[in-house]
């Protein structure tokens, strides 16, 4: 039996795993819960745990390089659409896209995988390319934020860091940048004339899908490549343990006579997710988001993050590639 430590965010699709309800079978795990950031730098500069739940930019970029200390699973814990991450002034004339043509836009670090999206989404539905914007980068409501790791963009883009002691919420607030990107609202939002830029996100996101049938990924599970390679047997346990678990979620999801979440209307919530996305509106597997995985990979290497194309059977494990009857 091997004593591993896991390290992920507490939700719906990791709880089955964190309670006991879904297990790695061979191991006993050690499960440490935090939020994402501190999870990914712990991760990736000091390589702390086991089995991790990773960035996908981040595995991307150093997978690349040669040098992630991880091999992944394709069991996609978080993704999100992005129109709603795109924060600005409601005074600043922005109102559209295209009205970022020559503005400067803060994003919490270049390599984050919902800034990748948001780009990306930017240039290929609204024209807006990478180049037409500068980027600052730094702590959204904290100074002093660093990169996870050292990057190389050769010049694709424009990128520039904010001081030490500035963030990017209150750069906005004060206008000194016009437009914030990311997966966290700043501080300013819903107060001080911070806004949306689609103010209908929803309808703007369902339009995306419906149009591009795509559903941004943002974070995989990881396990320590030093282990895999001594243990060939754990992606694939690891892999059925992460699958039983988001069914488990979707089971609770689905529950009408005593609701699993706070939210009185969450059945019709549901069916309305399932009218537009289709009944497996959250997949696992290489073969059922091979189209969000080519995407991802194309957007990262417009923003110069990678030098060219990375193999899938680079980022995941050899064994996940094959169909199981989970």
């Amino acid at each position: 039996m091997l004593e591993l430590s896991l390290a992920c965010q507490d939700i719906d699709r990791t709880r089955p795993i964190i309670d006991g309800r879904a297990t790695i079978e061979g191991c006993r795990l050690n499960v440490i819960t935090a939020k994402p950031e501190e999870i990914f730098q712990r991760a990736f500069r000091h390589q702390e745990f086991d089995i991790s739940e990773l960035s996908l930019s981040t595995h991307l970029i150093t997978t690349a390089r040669g040098k992630s200390p991880y091999v992944a699973v394709p069991a996609f814990v978080s993704r999100a659409f992005r129109h709603n991450s795109i924060y600005v002034r409601k005074d600043n004339g922005v109102k559209r896209p295209e009205d970022l043509r020559g503005r400067v836009v803060g994003v919490p670090d270049v390599q984050q995988t919902a800034g990748v999206w948001a780009r990306g989404i930017l240039a290929d539905e609204y024209g807006l390319q990478r180049t037409d914007v500068l980027w600052r980068t730094g702590g959204l409501d904290q100074a002093g934020r660093e990169q996870r790791v050292p990057l190389d963009l050769k010049g694709k883009i424009k990128v520039e860091p904010i001081g030490p002691q500035q963030t990017l919420s209150q750069m906005l607030e004060d206008g000194e940048i016009d437009a914030v990107i990311s997966p966290r609202a700043p501080k300013g939002y819903g107060s001080n004339g911070i806004v949306r830029m689609f103010p209908d996100n929803r309808a703007a996101e369902e339009a995306y899908f419906k149009k591009t049938k795509l559903f941004p990924l943002m974070h995989v599970i990881g396990i320590r490549r030093t282990l895999v390679e001594l243990n060939p047997w754990l992606p694939v346990n690891v892999y059925a343990a992460f699958r039983q678990a988001r069914a488990l979620a979707m089971q609770d999801l689905d529950r009408i006579d005593t609701v699993a979440v706070a939210h009185p209307w969450i059945a019709d919530e549901i069916t309305r997710v399932k009218a537009v996305m289709g009944h497996d509106y959250w997949p696992y597997g290489i073969d059922e988001n091979r189209k969000e995985l080519e995407t991802l990979i194309r957007y990262a290497e417009a923003d110069g993050l990678i030098p060219g194309p990375v193999a899938l059977q680079d980022l995941f494990a050899p064994s996940t590639f094959d169909r199981f009857n989970f």
